[in-house]
């Protein structure tokens, strides 16, 4: 049956887009749910493939207008949202619903969609493996990695509001958890 969702939130760097691109690359019925950002593009995005890339303008209006189902301000004017558009074109497709989404995005998709929703959150094995694989990725400015580090603790405490935890040490074991739980819950 279409129409679950599955979401995965955690602090950058710790490995949710890996998991959430291993799983869209299993025959799952799942299909990415793009995101709206106002966040500059990196080199390797395409807008429409990896997000919507909106002015700050556009996306304000997008708030007025109701279409998302959820947004949040992450960063002065940094905001991510969920079109609600984005989620019915999926499940009119016949599929589920996979999110890579901030902690907050997360913890409100749960709220607004409960046990038709599976929140899974990834934590990293430390705050310092953390800044390595963000100092790795060299697409963030030092002030970034500062500002996604020092909210890092924030966003570790609210795991507890997720249903499931898989802490991302070793990829292949977390990719071979995730597999397991999502499969469970869309079996359902």
């Amino acid at each position: 049956m279409a129409g679950k969702l599955v979401i995965f939130s955690a602090p950058s760097g710790a490995g949710k887009t890996t998991l959430v691109h291993h799983l869209l690359n299993r025959d799952l019925g799942l299909e990415f749910s793009i995101s709206a950002t106002t966040r500059e593009r990196r080199p390797n995005e395409a807008h429409g493939k990896d997000y919507y890339f909106l002015s700050i303008d556009d996306f304000k209006k997008k708030i007025e207008e109701n279409k998302f189902i959820e947004w949040e301000e992450v960063y002065t004017n940094g905001f991510y949202g969920t079109l609600e558009k984005e989620i019915e074109r999926i499940w009119a497709n016949g599929k589920h619903v996979i999110f890579d989404v901030d902690v907050d995005g997360g913890i409100n998709l749960k709220k607004i969609f409960g046990d038709r929703a599976l929140a899974i959150f990834v934590k990293p094995p430390s705050i310092d493996a953390l800044e390595q694989r963000l100092r790795k990725r060299e697409t963030e400015t030092e002030e970034s990695i500062k500002r996604r580090i020092a909210k890092a603790p924030i966003e570790l405490e609210k795991s507890k509001f997720f249903d499931v935890v898989i802490v991302n040490e070793h990829l292949e074991k977390a990719k071979m958890e995730a597999e397991d739980e999502v499969l469970a819950f869309l079996k359902s």
